[in-house]
């Protein structure tokens, strides 16, 4: 038998309860971003969802928040929402602005900021309508479902229903977490969610599910070998370790080249980089910790019942 390098049934459930002592405040923080938010959803919607215009400028000098909400009053624009960023980068949320023209309301608020500032870099101008954005929403919501809908039956066709069910169990585990974590950014520094971060999650799942399919497939191979000798719980915690090198490789690998883009691909794609990193760290935990340690206690647990 191939020598193990962790015991992953031996310490199955610190493993679990790790997991539990992520989910579960991640579900809180949820929770309360829906008690609190005025839309009842459990993160900050950027202008992809809500509608409205999106303005990001990078200035010379760090600017005074107030000074450009002043700036603003004065072309007939209150209760905007702004976010000094790195770098002198300044993002302005507010109402639907007509951006077509060179009068536009848009360009007004370019005048008047340069009239107090000088001169800055515009970096973006992105303008969604209500309606519009309330439909990305839920065919956002309808593309996670679907993702979801698809992996159990692609899983319970080419392994079984158990199977399926615990590499569900580890997609909502790997979700969860970074859902929680961008209410968390939301509420503490304002972070809003586009359709950039839905791409990202949708990813996130499909890493995840790999990974997940890399150490069931092993299982199932081991099973036909050593089933009349071994019990399934050994089978699991062998088929574990002989992926692990290559499930932490992958996952490495991966992380690096996010790395590079977080620190030095720029603001505009810098949350979509991160709910990634996220992503990719929970979804090889729960692949090698979560599925495959609860795959074995469930089927303990029901040839226990049925002797």
């Amino acid at each position: 038998m191939h020598k193990n390098i962790i015991d992953v049934i031996k310490y199955r459930w610190a493993f679990i309860t790790l997991s539990l002592l992520l989910i579960i405040p991640s579900i809180a923080v949820m929770i309360y971003s829906m008690i609190k938010y005025e839309n009842h959803v459990p993160l900050r919607l950027g202008i992809d969802f809500t509608g409205g215009t999106m303005l990001q400028y990078e200035f010379k000098e760090k600017p005074d928040v107030a000074i450009i909400r002043e700036q603003l009053k004065t072309v007939g624009i209150e209760n905007a929402t702004i976010q000094v960023e790195e770098n002198n980068v300044v993002s302005i949320r507010t109402k639907f602005l007509e951006s077509e023209s060179s009068d536009s309301e848009a360009a007004k608020v370019n005048s008047a900021l340069r009239e107090k500032f000088g001169e800055f870099v515009p970096l973006q101008v992105s303008a969604i309508g209500p309606t519009l954005g309330n439909e990305l929403f839920q065919n956002a919501v309808i593309a996670l479902l679907l993702a979801f809908a698809g992996i159990v039956g692609y899983l319970t066709v080419r392994f079984s229903l158990d199977y399926a069910m615990f590499a569900l169990v580890a997609l909502f585990h790997d979700a969860i977490f970074v859902l929680g974590a961008f209410s968390l950014f939301g509420l503490l520094y304002g972070t809003e969610i586009d359709s950039l971060f839905i791409t990202a999650i949708l990813t996130v799942i499909g890493f995840s599910v790999h990974d997940t399919i890399v150490v069931f497939d092993r299982v199932r191979e081991n099973t036909r070998f050593y089933a009349k000798n071994h019990s399934f719980n050994e089978i699991v915690n062998m088929s574990v370790n002989q992926t692990l090198a290559r499930s932490i490789n992958t996952s490495l690998t991966t992380l690096l080249t996010l790395g590079a883009l977080y620190f030095f691909g720029g603001v505009t794609t810098r949350d979509f980089v991160l709910a990634m990193i996220l992503g990719i760290i929970t979804g090889t935990y729960s692949s090698i910790f979560n599925a495959s340690v609860l795959l074995a206690w469930w089927r303990e647990k029901t040839k226990t019942r049925l002797a």
